[in-house]
C-alpha cells in the first residue's frame, strides 16, 4: 500500500457490523472522499480502526466502500506505542481545543484534562466536541491508535495516583491491574533550587521502556503548594521547561514536544 493513500478512521464497532466488509460511510466521510479528495467509484484509500488495524478499501459508490482484506486479517497491524505518552493538562480559559489538537499531533496517547486548586475556569467543557477534535487530529496524522480523552477530574486524583489508567489495547486482566509503572514528570515554574531541565532529562536508565511517560502541566495560576507536595510524595519528578514563564497551554505543548522527541529517539515510537 502506497504512502500516498489517504486514510479514514472508522470505529471497530462499525467495521464489525459491516456485512462482508461492505462499509457504509457517514455523510462527513463521504463528503471528504467525494467532495474534498474528488474520489469516484474505484478509488482506493485506507481505513484504520484506531486500534492498530489498517485495511485497503475501494470506494464503490459515494456512501459505501468495500474492504480489500478480511476484517480478521488486516493489511497491517501495529501494536500500541511503548511507552505510552500521557499528558495531564489543567483546563485553561482559552486555547484548550488547540492544545488538544496539537497534543494529538505530537503523539499523546492519553489526554487527561484536570482542574487544579488555582483553576479559574468556569462552566462545563464540551467533551463531545473535544473528542471530535482529537479524532480528526489522529485521522489527519494517520495515527494507528486513537488517543484516549478522559473526563476532567481534580488534578489531585491523578497526581495522587488514585485513578487507574490502563494501557491502550489492554486486556481485561491488564485493565483490572491498573496503571503500568511509569515515569512521571511535573512542570513547576518559578522554582528556586535548580530543577532539571526537561530537554536535558534522561533519568530512565533501564533497558526496557517505562509503561508510560507522563507530563503534568498546571493551570494559569500554577500548582498549589499542596498539589506539588502530593506529587512529590507520589514519586513525580519536578522539571523546568526553560527560562521563560509560558502560558499554561504553551507549556503543555512545548513540554510534550520534547517528550515526544525523546520517546522517538530512544524507543522509536
Amino acid at each position: 500500500m502506497g504512502r500516498e493513500q489517504r486514510r479514514l478512521l472508522i470505529d471497530p464497532g462499525r467495521l464489525q457490523r459491516a456485512p462482508a466488509g461492505l462499509v457504509d460511510l457517514s455523510p462527513a466521510e463521504s463528503r471528504y472522499l467525494v467532495k474534498v479528495l474528488r474520489y469516484g467509484p474505484g478509488a482506493v484509500f485506507a481505513i484504520g480502526d484506531g486500534a492498530g488495524g489498517l485495511w485497503e478499501a475501494e470506494l464503490t459508490e459515494a456512501h459505501r466502500a468495500q474492504l480489500r482484506q478480511p476484517l480478521e486479517a488486516p493489511l497491517a497491524w501495529q501494536p500500541p506505542p511503548q511507552p505510552q505518552l500521557v499528558l495531564l493538562a489543567a483546563l485553561v480559559k482559552r486555547d484548550y481545543e488547540l492544545l488538544l489538537r496539537m497534543a494529538v499531533e505530537l503523539g499523546a496517547d492519553w489526554l487527561l484534562p484536570c482542574r487544579g486548586d488555582y483553576d479559574a475556569v468556569v462552566g462545563q467543557p464540551n467533551l463531545e466536541r473535544w473528542r471530535t477534535i482529537a479524532r480528526e487530529a489522529a485521522e489527519q496524522c494517520e495515527r494507528p491508535w486513537l488517543p484516549q480523552l478522559q473526563d476532567p477530574r481534580p488534578a489531585r486524583d491523578w497526581l495522587g495516583g488514585t485513578v487507574p489508567l490502563p494501557p491502550l489495547g489492554a486486556t481485561p486482566t491488564e485493565r483490572a491491574s491498573g496503571s503500568p509503572a511509569g515515569l512521571k514528570l511535573i512542570a513547576i515554574p518559578r522554582q528556586s533550587g535548580g530543577l532539571p531541565l526537561l530537554e536535558a532529562l534522561d533519568c530512565w536508565t533501564a533497558t526496557e521502556p517505562p509503561g508510560s511517560l507522563w507530563l503534568a502541566c498546571g493551570p494559569e495560576g500554577g500548582w498549589s503548594g499542596a498539589e506539588e507536595s502530593l506529587a512529590r510524595d507520589q514519586g513525580w519528578i519536578g522539571v523546568d521547561l526553560g527560562p521563560r514563564i509560558l502560558r499554561s497551554s504553551t507549556a503543555a505543548v512545548a513540554g510534550l514536544g520534547l517528550l515526544s522527541d525523546w520517546r522517538y529517539r530512544r524507543w522509536g515510537c
